[in-house]
């Protein structure tokens, strides 16, 4: 199946990069010669996607417009139609998804999490696409986690056994603890939705603290069985954190040498 338009989730405060991000938007922190950002939109445009939508909040969306925009297109993204929509305010993660539902329309699209960096080599977005079923289903990037990340991350409750890297899901549940958590199989920001998701956002109401939880529209889509999991061989780069931009700038810095 070709999905030609991604969204990306990109207005979060960057609170665990602080100080930086107290002036630079979190997008916008360098890993190696380019923004966070920009890796999310390459690896979309390298999985056929034509437009990214990029949601921001309202004091970072000039500054990304203009990264994109400043001078011609970047190199790398001669084909690719970047635009900005801005979240007014910080309702959580479905909130800001949802926000981008009048520019995708009727189209099944990518959602990817521009804090989390895919290792030289290891796109996943393709292998999705192939699990949708011409479209008919949403497919979510799974990884095993461990007891400390199950606190950390939605995990889905799986509806049949792993085959070929792909699996059916009943549901997810948005950070549950390792005493509650229905599986070990983590959400970890790589996303292919149907445009039923939008349907399923429009009536979602806040969950986990107080925010519009992606998770539980996702958990709706596994109810209805419309929802499937495609498990990932490595964990991406977390470049959220100090400790994950320093790993990320190794790995990444070392492909380019």
């Amino acid at each position: 199946m070709s999905i030609d338009v991604a969204v990306i989730p990109a207005a979060g405060r960057g609170t665990r990069m602080r100080p930086a991000t107290r002036v630079v938007p979190k997008a916008l922190i360098t890993v190696v010669d380019r923004p966070q950002i920009q890796y999310s939109v390459e690896e979309a445009a390298r999985a056929g996607a034509k437009e990214a939508i990029i949601v921001v909040d309202l004091d970072a969306g000039h500054l990304v417009a203009q990264h994109f925009s400043l001078e011609g297109p970047l190199p790398t993204l001669e084909d690719m139609v970047v635009r900005p929509v801005v979240q007014e305010e910080a309702l959580g993660l479905g909130h800001a998804v949802n926000e981008a539902a009048h520019m995708v329309g009727d189209r099944s699209f990518f959602c990817l999490l521009s804090d989390n960096i895919v290792r030289p080599g290891e796109d996943v977005l393709s292998e999705m696409a192939v699990g949708s079923d011409d479209g008919s289903v949403s497919v979510m990037c799974l990884r095993e986690l461990t007891d400390e990340f199950l606190s950390k991350y939605g995990v889905v409750v799986p509806s049949s056994d792993v085959n070929d890297g792909y699996l059916d899901l009943a549901g997810a549940v948005e950070k549950p603890g390792a005493k509650d958590a229905p599986s070990r199989l983590g959400l970890v920001g790589r996303y292919l939705f149907t445009p039923e998701v939008f349907s399923i956002l429009d009536k979602t109401v806040p969950g986990v603290g107080g925010e519009i939880q992606l998770t539980d529209a996702i958990n709706a889509l596994g109810a209805a069985g419309r929802l499937r999991g495609y498990v990932a061989e490595t964990d991406l780069l977390d470049v959220g954190t100090p400790a994950g931009l320093v790993e990320a700038t190794v790995a990444l810095g070392a492909d380019l040498s």
